[in-house]
């Protein structure tokens, strides 16, 4: 594991700490605060821009806690746990017949992850990765998809616009049925005006759909909107 995706959101003393005991995001830790005091938890990853003079542990109870640093702290790694890993599944086969549909990312929560280091969320997920997700989209249509751009909705300017319209006149021409535009939500009506006027009275349907949680949350609205 490389030095800048371990330990996430840990600096400074408190890094070196934790790195000298030799334990990483998910491992099940021991803090000895004084002789009185031990927490035993999991180690969690912490938003970057936070007091960093904490650690956050996750208790048998499942609360967070932040536990301050002091000089003489002692962490002690009890288990290393099993990282969770995401292979998606294979890409559905579609059925024969059913109309051809390009997904277009642009990015935006849709197709974002949270970034503990600001405590926000960052598009990283292809529009690939959505389809793998949601297989069911197999029996819908004949799913292409293609990545434009990975943004968020209110960094678009009139030039993301051109791009858009000119990338969906490419689909229409190649002879697709339909055009979903995964998009940011904040300016996502700008953008659906602007094509609008550039695509005026297009010969198949256009559409943007976005999310209000990023995909990696099970609470997450992406796939139902898509």
């Amino acid at each position: 594991m490389s030095f800048s995706s371990r330990l996430e959101g840990y600096t400074g003393k408190v890094r070196e700490v934790l790195e000298s005991a030799g334990v990483d995001i998910g491992d099940e830790i021991e803090i000895t605060i004084n002789e009185h005091g031990k927490i035993n938890g999991i180690l969690m990853s912490r938003y970057g821009l936070a007091d960093p003079e904490y650690i956050v542990v996750k208790l048998p109870n499942g609360y967070n806690i932040g536990v301050r640093f002091r000089e003489k702290i002692q962490v002690k790694k009890l288990s290393e746990v099993k990282k969770p890993a995401f292979r998606p599944p294979e890409k559905a086969h579609p059925l024969p017949g059913l109309p051809r549909v390009t997904i277009v990312g642009t990015g935006g929560t849709i197709a974002s992850r949270i970034d503990y280091r600001t405590g926000a969320v960052r598009p990283v997920l292809t529009t690939d990765d959505l389809l793998s997700i949601i297989p069911e989209l197999a029996s819908i249509a004949d799913i292409d998809a293609s990545i434009l751009f990975s943004i968020f909705s209110e960094d678009m300017t009139p030039n993301e616009w051109s791009m858009m319209a000119t990338k969906v006149d490419e689909y229409i021409r190649r002879g697709v049925d339909g055009v979903v535009i995964a998009h940011g939500t904040d300016t996502m009506g700008y953008s659906a005006a602007a094509l609008s006027f550039a695509l005026q009275k297009p010969p198949i349907p256009i559409v943007f759909v976005g999310a209000q949680r990023s995909s990696d949350r099970p609470s997450s609205d992406s796939a139902t909107n898509l």
